[in-house]
Formats: C-alpha cells, sequence, structure tokens
C-alpha cells in the first residue's frame, strides 16, 4: 500500500514539471485534458493524458513481464 502512495506521490510532482515537453507530442492537450487560469495562475488537470500514460505503462510492464 505504502508503495503505491510514493508512486503516485512521485508521479503528481514528476509529471506537471515534464508537461511542458510532453506537450510537444501531445501529451497534455487531448480532449478530456482540462486547463484554467485561477488568480493569475495556470492550472493543468491531464485525465486524458493521465489514462493515455497508464495504459502505456501497463502494456509496457505486461511485455516485459
Amino acid at each position: 500500500m505504502i508503495r503505491w502512495v510514493l508512486i503516485v506521490f512521485l508521479v503528481l510532482i514528476v509529471f506537471p514539471s515534464l508537461l511542458p515537453w510532453l506537450e510537444k507530442f501531445g501529451i497534455g492537450r487531448l480532449p478530456g485534458d482540462v486547463r484554467f487560469a485561477l488568480f493569475g495562475k495556470k492550472f493543468s488537470l491531464p485525465f486524458a493524458s493521465a489514462i493515455l500514460l497508464a495504459i502505456l505503462a501497463f502494456l509496457v510492464a505486461r511485455v516485459l513481464r
């Protein structure tokens, strides 16, 4: 259980920092990704991109198994 909490925590830290680089490949701009500005700051909630990356990670783990 603690392992999954650490993984989610790391993803929440790493994914937003990699988002500008991943946007060049279309990740973060998919239908289902929410972007909004609040108090002069831009926020991004990449729901569709997170699901896509989770499916890709699952497939890679399945192939390497």
